[in-house]
């Protein structure tokens, strides 16, 4: 395991980020940050929370409009329109969609993104080491979907891994592809099924869990959102279920969850706008920042799952575990 997250992070660290236009605050000195989220599920509310938070212990006088597209993409290309016509001073774009919208119309003032899996194949930025002649910025959440994909596999001997995808998302589309790879690369094979919005997942993966022996759920925005729905349905057919993103398994029965923090991508975000406003960083200079800490990334296992599914984790796991459900109780290391 410990090399797994080793290799992860030697990779990513390997885009690197550039330092580096300014924008002019508010005449009183006050901020106003757009927020322009593509929907609401744990991991993107947890990255307002993170936002807030850091921007809180700055310096900066700081106002938000805080939106909510509600997975609806015309819905966010409103919201970015919205934005222009309140003069915001920066705009952020929480998920691919939403970022992208924010993109289109501002040319002016900097555009952050959060939540992003792949901002160069999203075409938000042309380089993940930024440009001087972008307005764009900001923090991506690409996960180690081989190790991940992986780690399932050992734990389970699982051959036949399910995964239900956004084929409307990119960010969907892009970990689905990841996903099929990492599953050529060690040799399973992946039964993907699309969906076009969370009101799909639970038939969408009816129709499959017949024909897996895991379930693998990336940091699809509209997948994730379902993740209650995903869980139901495993546990109902005796499944072990994996998430990319721990956040949203709070209380649930999945039995393993292994991802970001995403408090901690907000609070990179919120260093970035620092560095924009107070310090007049260029924003495009200032490219895609990969999070490298390993305190950024939690690992949980709930042991009576395992334990009803008939598996046991390897102690060598759980030693590098943040969160170990067992007999009910809920333990943070």
């Amino acid at each position: 395991m410990k090399r797994y997250i080793a290799l992860f992070l030697v990779l990513i660290a390997a885009f690197g980020l550039a330092a580096g236009g300014s924008s002019e605050a508010a005449d009183d000195g006050t901020v106003l940050i757009g927020v322009s989220k593509l929907l609401s599920h744990a991991a993107l509310d947890a990255v307002e929370v993170g936002l807030q938070d850091y921007l809180a212990t700055t310096d900066m006088q700081v106002r938000y409009d805080f939106q909510n597209a509600n997975g609806d993409i015309s819905t966010a290309a409103s919201i970015a329109q919205q934005f222009d016509s309140e003069n915001c001073d920066v705009v952020l774009g929480i998920g691919t969609a939403s970022a992208q919208a924010l993109a289109n119309v501002f040319t002016d003032i900097p555009v952050l993104f959060a939540a992003v899996t792949d901002p160069v194949d999203a075409g938000l930025v042309v380089s993940n080491d930024g440009s001087a002649d972008s307005n764009v910025c900001g923090v991506s959440d690409m996960n180690p979907v081989e190790e991940q994909i992986s780690l399932l596999h050992e734990i389970t001997g699982a051959k036949r891994i399910g995964n239900v995808y956004s084929s409307g998302e990119q960010n969907g589309v892009v970990l689905m592809e990841q996903a099929q790879a990492a599953c050529d690369k060690l040799g399973l094979e992946l039964v993907p099924v699309a969906v076009s919005n969370s009101s799909e997942v639970r038939t969408a993966l009816q129709s499959i869990i017949d024909r897996v022996d895991a379930v693998y759920i990336a940091t699809d925005n509209n997948v994730i959102s379902a993740i209650a729905t995903i869980d139901d349905v495993c546990n109902d057919a005796g499944i072990p279920l994996f998430s990319a993103d721990p956040s949203g398994i709070d209380g649930l029965e999945c039995m393993i969850a292994w991802g970001f923090n995403y408090h901690s991508i907000g609070v990179a975000t919120g260093r970035l706008i620092e560095d924009i406003i107070v310090n007049g960083a260029n924003p495009g200079e200032q490219g895609t920042v990969f999070l490298t800490d390993p305190a950024d990334f939690e690992l949980w296992f709930n042991l009576d799952t395992a334990e009803k599914l008939g598996f046991t984790i390897p102690q060598e796991y759980l030693d590098t575990a943040a969160v170990i459900i067992e007999n009910g109780v809920k333990t943070e290391r």
